[in-house]
């Protein structure tokens, strides 16, 4: 345990030299003052439209402005995807292209500990970025607008754990492709999981059953979509659930229900299976 943990403060130390840390912390600020600036001006625009529209005009201008913050969160979760596998796509793979790996491995240490490693410090940025991330912009949002999500702990952790599957299933893949091809497969699968979304939501507004299956179907493979509308549900008001009842139009990036006890088991687990698989994986692969 001990040289798991060595390697996991190696590998935030190598993030920190290599100014990974620096860098993203830099872009987020940007990113928080955009999403601020772009609120208040909403919010300045709302308060003086709603004076002068009628009923039907001030539920849609409400949704608008309830449907901002989740805009804002689903940015986050897109950034935190996008994260999860810049930061792995190379974890193992590089490291044997440039033979450091067999510098490491000569000493007393398994190719299972490198790995957990490796992963440990991945998901503790992953998910602090996340908290942060997530946190920050629920804060403006109760700041600048008076936005109130119901359960934001939910939401964060569901959205922790898309990430941490999508940070696994690369993981997976940098223990026997190689960095570029493994940054192509991960990025096509992380598309494929947005697609799967949409799929279900049109078969379902359709009632299309066949989109519907293929649309739940690719989501059980590539979760990352699901579980972020399932983290949507936690953080969207009362007033946007009404005003899109009102409106007849659902939102498609956003849930309608609370997700499933399946959906939330199967987050929790698979990511354990993939990181397991590399595990297995990586302990026969050839130096």
């Amino acid at each position: 345990m001990s040289k798991t943990l060595r390697i996991m403060r190696l590998t935030l130390k190598e993030a920190m030299s290599r100014r990974m840390i620096p860098a993203g912390v830099a872009l987020s600020l940007v990113y928080l003052v955009v999403f601020g600036l772009a609120f208040t001006f909403a919010q300045d625009k709302t308060t003086a439209a709603q004076a002068v529209t009628g009923t039907r005009g001030r539920v849609l201008l409400g949704v608008g402005m309830a449907t901002l913050p989740l805009a804002g969160l689903y940015i986050v979760n897109l950034l935190s995807g996008v994260l999860a596998l810049f930061l792995s796509v190379g974890a193992v793979s590089a490291e044997v292209d440039s033979g450091t790996l067999h510098a490491l491995l000569a000493r007393p240490m398994r190719r299972s500990q490198f790995l957990l490693g490796r992963w440990l410090a991945y998901a503790l940025m992953i998910s602090v970025y996340v908290t942060v991330m997530a946190g920050l912009v629920l804060l403006m949002a109760s700041a600048i607008g008076g936005y109130v999500a119901p359960d934001p702990p939910r939401a964060i952790g569901l959205m922790i754990l898309a990430a941490l599957f999508l940070l696994t299933l690369s993981l997976l893949g940098s223990t026997f492709l190689s960095t570029l091809t493994n940054g192509a497969v991960a990025f096509t699968l992380f598309g494929l999981g947005w697609l799967s979304g949409v799929i279900e939501v049109l078969g379902g507004s359709q009632n299309n059953d066949a989109m519907l299956t293929l649309g739940t179907s690719i989501a059980i493979l590539i979760p990352a979509d699901q579980l972020w509308r399932a983290a949507s549900y936690y953080v969207e008001s009362a007033s946007l659930l009404v005003g899109q009842s009102v409106l007849g139009n659902a939102v498609p990036m956003l849930a309608n229900a609370p997700p499933t006890p399946f959906l939330v088991v199967w987050g929790l687990i698979y990511p354990l299976l993939l990181l397991g698989s590399a595990v297995y994986v990586f302990a026969q692969r050839d130096l």
